[in-house]
């Protein structure tokens, strides 16, 4: 089975019905690693969806809403890093010079096996420790 690593931004696409165009595509993303039961994500992942699905979305989750799409994803494979974790992501920030918060989704993303990486935020086509970056909104 090929693991794939979701982030933060592409799981609110896929609940943010005003997203347009990147909604329908997030959703079936989202919908088919669902059902395949391949997908992954982190504590980190979901902490940032709660609070930005509650907040910046164009129409807000309640936070009952939102608790409920956390029950469903927790269901995924979760990583749950450690401070050992915490530690190479700084060390991988450094060196592929990307944000602390971005290396810390890479490091989970590897750490869990993935071989790819769904976001909008890094660069579509980079391979950063093991892990492929792939843009769902690109193509």
């Amino acid at each position: 089975m090929t693991l794939e690593f979701v982030d933060t931004n592409v799981l609110l696409y896929a609940y943010d019905s005003g997203a347009g165009e990147r909604h329908d595509r997030a959703l079936d993303l989202v919908s088919r690693l669902g059902r395949a039961r391949n997908g992954v994500l982190s504590v980190q992942v979901l902490q940032e969806f709660h609070v930005n699905a509650t907040r910046k979305i164009a129409v807000p989750l309640s936070p009952a809403a939102a608790r409920d799409r956390l029950a469903v994803l927790s269901l995924w494979h979760v990583h749950s890093p450690t401070a050992s974790d915490v530690i190479a992501a700084s060390e991988l920030a450094e060196h592929a010079q990307l944000s602390f918060w971005d290396a810390m989704i890479v490091r989970s993303a590897a750490a869990s096996g993935c071989r790819m990486l769904w976001s909008e935020d890094l660069n579509a086509g980079q391979r950063i420790d093991g892990v492929e970056i792939r843009n769902p909104f690109i193509g």
